[in-house]
């Protein structure tokens, strides 16, 4: 694929497919690597700068204002202030000037602070480094609506997940690194504090210039008019966010995960030390493990989710938090005093491996949990105020992380232990993740959907590329068993409304599926003619509402496996509504468990004999290119979906 220079915009979302094999290949272009390396330079020198500063406060200076029990919470609460007090603003700058120019800005900014933070470090003056503290706070609080806004301008549906799970990598890997040799440096004898601040300088003079590679991204909403009350903005983003159901709850979906993910990171000192009588190596290692654990999840999104946002895996995440966080509190309350241990004397027993595996796999399915919701976001958004909601979701992280450190610090208090604290986590994220599923019933379907072409079929598409990502359309498929609203769901970057016989919704679970997914039942015009208007009336709304509408246009399952004629519903719905049809063909289904098929005294039965065809069916869905309303016949539909079903 080409750089993306002075190029805008991107080129078509299939040629992007066929471009490169997977997110990796997104790091030797340009559209995508030197902003890469910027957040990551960014992200490092945030953490390497916070924790020296840490470090030289608790254990090498003596400032009676500020003691070290209380260093570690006053920094840490200074480098959140901004993202509370400026979230809003930066927002609002983003939107309105080119992505660029604000990048450059602030790692303008960086290189300032830097500068005076070396000197800080040099004289030991804490005051100039808690300044700095803030003032890196407000960097990355500029930095955070730009992240997340440019990804979407640059990089296709198709390329979206990969793209953020690369960036959560990334950033999870600079945050470990920036800790580690922050602490390493400031601890050097003689030298410690002269080398950190030549780190920080360095890394800020690093970002700046892979930041000059980063290409013209042009701004989204260059007339906006910047409402510097940050109070009454973020109020008025957080109403444009409700405005998308979906956006909304994703925005606290994520905000959870951050107030999840802060009830571990803040305990891991004090459970390595009382819980599992580690050292300060041990508590590092925990750390390590954390990250990896996220990178390893953010990476696999793409791989789960066949290049799609697939917000399938939002529950499967939480499923797999709430599972290793109750089983972390089995696997470490029970673990028999003993002296301050290693590193080396820690791993030596086996005991401890599973709670380093509890922790990885927590964190792992943490990365699962957030990357589709932060591509879902960016993806639904309006463009024009997307950098708006995602300031406004780093106040509500902000917001629910301080309200986890308080909560934490209280059932401590109440001499709640540590374990114990994991385990009520565990339990609270298994309650807010059904509450949020059960509101956006999304998830939950794009979650079966998932499930059933990854565990029950191997679901094979090709052609998806001509789904449309935006606008209206039909979906029009051969119809040959229960579930194919269900594997088509599973196909389709985005939700599909399906009309559908009124006789399916009585079918167990998958009928309050449907209706879970608002499906539209549809009943004979001889049987019910009201219900059948109300029908078409509702198709109609779906489209004229830019979504996209499913039909399966035989009007019914096939009884014996061949293409029944189609009925003249679809054109009675583009009188109406004139919108492209895509054709679409489910093959190699016909007979599996979900389909009739003849086994119980002649008569076609469904859902018999489960292993009927063994396990894991290969099964396929065949995606042709849209007809336009102008175009459309019946008969060539039908034709089209006759050929695309021989495509095996």
């Amino acid at each position: 694929m080409r750089d993306f220079d002075d190029t805008w915009p991107p080129e078509h979302p299939a040629a992007a497919s066929d471009a490169h094999p997977n997110q990796f290949a997104l790091l030797r272009q340009r559209r995508f690597a030197p902003f890469f390396w910027t957040q990551f330079c960014g992200a490092a020198n945030d953490n390497l700068f916070k924790f020296a500063f840490t470090v030289m406060v608790t254990y090498q200076l003596s400032i009676g204002w500020l003691p070290p029990a209380m260093a570690g919470l006053v920094i840490g609460a200074l480098f959140i202030l901004p993202f509370v007090l400026f979230s809003a603003t930066s927002g609002q700058l983003t939107d309105k000037f080119e992505k660029t120019a604000m990048i450059r800005f602030v790692k303008n900014m960086e290189i300032a602070i830097m500068l005076v933070a070396a000197w800080g470090f040099i004289m030991a003056n804490v005051p100039a480094l808690l300044l700095c503290t803030f003032m890196m706070g407000l960097h990355s609080t500029l930095f955070g609506p730009v992240k997340f806004a440019y990804l979407p301008q640059v990089l296709h549906e198709r390329e979206l997940t990969g793209g953020n799970g690369m960036v959560e990598m990334g950033t999870f890997v600079a945050i470990l690194l920036g800790n580690v040799v922050g602490g390493l440096i400031v601890a050097m004898p003689e030298v410690g504090h002269q080398n950190v601040a030549l780190a920080c300088v360095v890394l800020a003079v690093l970002g700046r210039v892979v930041a000059a590679r980063i290409p013209f991204v042009p701004a989204t909403d260059p007339g906006l008019k910047i409402n510097w009350n940050p109070f009454s903005e973020t109020w008025r983003n957080l109403k444009l966010a409700h405005g998308n159901i979906v956006v909304f709850r994703s925005l606290l979906g994520i905000s959870w995960m951050w107030f999840f993910g802060a009830v571990f990171l803040s305990q891991f000192p004090s459970f390595a030390k009382e819980v599992l009588h580690g050292d300060a190596h041990v508590a590092s290692a925990l750390l390590v493990v954390f990250s990896i654990g996220i990178g390893i999840g953010s990476l696999m999104c793409e791989l789960l989710s066949r290049r799609h946002v697939e917000i399938g895996l939002v529950p499967l995440g939480a499923i797999g938090m709430t599972v290793f966080a109750v089983d972390l509190y089995f696997a470490s309350r029970g673990l028999p005093a003993s002296e301050v241990m290693g590193l080396a004397a820690f791993l030596a027993q086996p005991a401890h491996w599973r709670v380093m595996a509890d922790l990885l796999l927590l964190s792992l399915f943490a990365g699962l949990y957030s990357v589709p919701m932060y591509a879902l976001i960016q993806l639904r958004s309006p463009a024009t105020h997307r950098a708006r909601i995602i300031a406004a979701n780093n106040i509500l992280n902000a917001l629910f992380m301080i309200a986890s450190s308080l909560i934490a610090g209280a059932l401590l208090a109440m001499d709640v232990t540590i374990p114990q604290i994991f385990f009520l986590g565990g339990l609270a994220n298994a309650v807010v993740a059904l509450y949020i599923f059960l509101l956006v019933p999304e998830y939950l379907l794009r979650f079966v959907a998932w499930v059933l072409s990854h565990f029950v079929y191997r679901f094979k598409v090709r052609g998806d590329e001509h789904i449309p990502s935006e606008g209206p359309a039909i979906l029009a498929c051969n119809h040959v068993s229960f579930v194919d609203a269900v594997l088509l769901q599973a196909a389709s970057p985005r939700p599909i409304r399906f009309l559908m016989d009124h006789r399916i919704f009585k079918v167990p679970v998958l009928g309050w599926l449907f209706k879970l997914a608002k499906a539209i039942p549809i009943a004979p015009r001889a049987e019910d003619p009201a219900a059948y208007e109300a029908a078409f009336a509702a198709a109609v709304k779906v489209l004229k509402e830019g979504d996209l509408l499913g039909i399966f246009p035989e009007g019914g399952i096939t009884q014996d496996g061949t293409l029944q004629e189609f009925k003249g519903g679809i054109m009675k719905i583009l009188e109406q509504q004139p919108v492209p049809v895509v054709p679409m063909a489910l093959t190699n289904l016909w007979g599996s468990y979900f389909s009739r098929i003849e086994l119980v005294g002649g008569k076609p039965t469904a859902m018999a004999k489960p292993f009927r065809r063994g396990i894991f069916n290969v099964v396929g869905l065949n995606v042709g290119e849209a007809i336009t309303a102008d175009e459309m016949q019946l008969e060539r539909l039908q034709n089209q979906v006759v050929q695309l079903s021989f495509n095996r």
